[in-house]
């Protein structure tokens, strides 16, 4: 029986519960090796190789990854350079096998309606990676949801709740960028680190708020589509 291999791309912009893929059958590029992808029915995702052991760094190449997505809440979406953007649409439930080709850097991949929980990444090339992000419940301490678009809209949230104030530390900002003509950008104390206004996905950053004023907005749209913080 031939084996049909499914090449996904994203055609449009993500929103919090929908994302569009086509579908090619043909001209898929044979697979160096294979890898299992789970998400739901709970708070969880995962990579893994064949021998079931999470994924942290592969080798540049081309991979069937094999998505049995358990949930009509969920998604599982891979993003990194080639570029890559591959994987489940949210209401799809069922098995699913995407072939992607992976160069040298970083890749995450989140439920995109709850990347601020949901979310893991491995390194493709030298270097390490980062281990499978896991959860059973949402959690909240320091991670901060940002999302921009598709309207003109903009927000820094925590555990659902807009931020008005934060204490000095490490946070992990999950930043759900909806719209190739916007973008989020975070000003504040030693921090000024920005989305590609045409980038379209989800980037997560990793920073240290120091006391002081910070302010979010997006850079073409900056009058109507801003918003700040203090951290003390």
């Amino acid at each position: 029986m031939r084996r049909l291999l499914l090449v996904f791309a994203v055609v449009a912009a993500l929103g919090p519960a929908v994302a569009i893929y086509a579908v090619s059958a043909a001209g898929a590029p044979a697979a160096d090796g294979k890898l299992f992808a789970t998400v739901g029915p709970g708070y969880t995702i995962s990579l893994v190789d064949s021998a079931g052991a999470p994924v942290t760094r592969l080798d540049p190449g081309t991979y069937d990854i094999e998505i049995d997505d358990r949930s009509a809440e969920h998604n599982f979406h891979l993003i990194g350079p080639g570029p890559v953007s591959a994987g489940t649409e949210i209401a799809f439930v069922g098995i699913r096998t995407i072939t992607v080709t992976v160069v040298n850097g970083q890749y995450t991949f989140v439920c995109d309606e709850h990347a601020y929980d949901m979310i893991g990444q491995f390194t493709v090339g030298t270097g390490g990676g980062s281990t499978t992000t896991t959860t059973t419940t949402p959690s909240t301490g320091t991670k901060l949801v940002a999302t921009v678009g598709p309207g003109y809209t903009i927000s820094l949230k925590r555990g659902g709740r807009k931020v008005t104030t934060l204490k000095p530390g490490l946070y992990t900002i999950v930043v759900r960028d909806r719209a190739a003509i916007h973008n989020f950008r975070l000003i504040g104390p030693g921090v000024n680190k920005a989305t590609g206004i045409a980038f379209v996905g989800t980037k997560t950053w990793r920073l240290r708020l120091k006391a002081g004023l910070h302010r979010f907005r997006c850079d073409p749209h900056r009058t109507m589509m801003r918003g700040s913080f203090r951290v003390r």
